[in-house]
């Protein structure tokens, strides 16, 4: 490497993990990465790597280590970028991954203490426009509204939803046209919560959201009480929607490809007549799969948005209870 300062980010799988994970770190722009797998030991032991006369201690070491697929990021604007990219990536693995098949999927850097790194980008994140109305800034911002703003104050700590990644810029743009006030919201895969404290702030009367990720669910409720709505949002931790009750007017789920095609056959249990899907996180190779998919359950496209490489389609349901 140059004489850039860089961060190494190393990401815990497994061999099963190795794929989806490459895949991933692809989607978001980083194509360069390393892999230190023990299956490569055990092809190495097996000659399946070519014939070796000696193995040095270094690949001694392979064979006991946990897989690791690791990227490298620049110590500037960039860098926190990219590792906000990244952080969002796993989240949305750890969603598709409900059996755990891909190991633990957590990270560390090295290089910069992780708490430092984690404050300094906090640098970079300055509060921003999203539609004609919706401003999201960080907690630790002043943002004086103009005429008709709403505001909504967003720490996401280690959780996914920053409101910069176009997918979930997609679904916030969606809201502030769907929400005409009182609606019911769910948020499958709420991560920050940042759906579902938005959709209140625009208007809706409640909103629940749920996420795998306990951390996230503590994510959600502190930034639900930090906007004064924490009285009329509900967090629940559970497997997409194992432990959710009740119908609601509007379903989110920023998440991926797959689990969106999954949800579509479960989602209309959850819906109110006349309820809308808003749907985002599909690659847009991946875009006339979802809809096919949805289609054929019931749901009726009713628009899409497309950002940067990303696809977000709101559904309506079609057919009678």
């Amino acid at each position: 490497m140059d004489n850039q300062s860089w961060t190494q980010f190393d990401i815990y799988t497994s061999t099963q993990g190795v794929e989806p994970l490459g895949a991933a770190l692809i989607d978001i722009g980083y194509p360069a990465f390393a892999i230190q797998d023990p299956a490569d030991f055990e092809k190495l032991l097996k000659g399946e790597s070519g014939r070796w006369d000696y193995i040095d201690d270094d690949l001694m070491k392979l064979k006991d280590a946990e897989t690791t697929v690791t990227v490298y990021l620049p110590d500037n604007e960039q860098g926190r970028d990219g590792l906000m990219a990244v952080a969002d990536a796993l989240a949305r693995l750890k969603a598709l991954d409900t059996v755990g098949e891909w190991g633990r999927l957590t990270h560390t850097l090295s290089g910069v203490n992780e708490e430092d790194w984690a404050s300094a980008w906090k640098k970079y994140y300055k509060p921003f426009k999203i539609g004609p109305r919706l401003i999201v800034c960080p907690s630790w911002e002043d943002y004086a509204p103009k005429a008709g703003e709403t505001v909504m104050k967003l720490d996401p700590g280690m959780a996914f939803g920053t409101g910069t990644h176009e997918s979930t810029r997609l679904c916030l743009d969606g809201l502030q046209e769907m929400i005409s006030g009182g609606e019911s919201v769910l948020d499958i895969g709420c991560g920050s919560g940042i759906l579902s404290i938005a959709a209140l702030l625009l208007g809706a009367k409640q909103a629940l959201g749920v996420d795998i990720d306990a951390v996230a669910v503590r994510v959600a409720e502190e930034n639900a009480a930090l906007n004064g709505v924490g009285n009329k949002a509900r967090y629940l931790c559970g497997n997409l929607t194992d432990h959710v009750t009740g119908r609601y007017d509007i379903i989110c789920a920023n998440i991926v490809a797959d689990i969106i095609i999954q949800l579509s056959e479960t989602v209309p249990d959850y819906m109110n007549p006349g309820g809308l899907f808003l749907v985002s996180g599909i690659i847009d190779t991946r875009a006339y799969e979802v809809l096919s998919f949805a289609e054929g359950q019931g749901f009726r496209l009713k628009s899409r948005r497309d950002d940067g490489g990303w696809v977000s389609m709101l559904f309506g349901w079609e057919r009678p209870y």
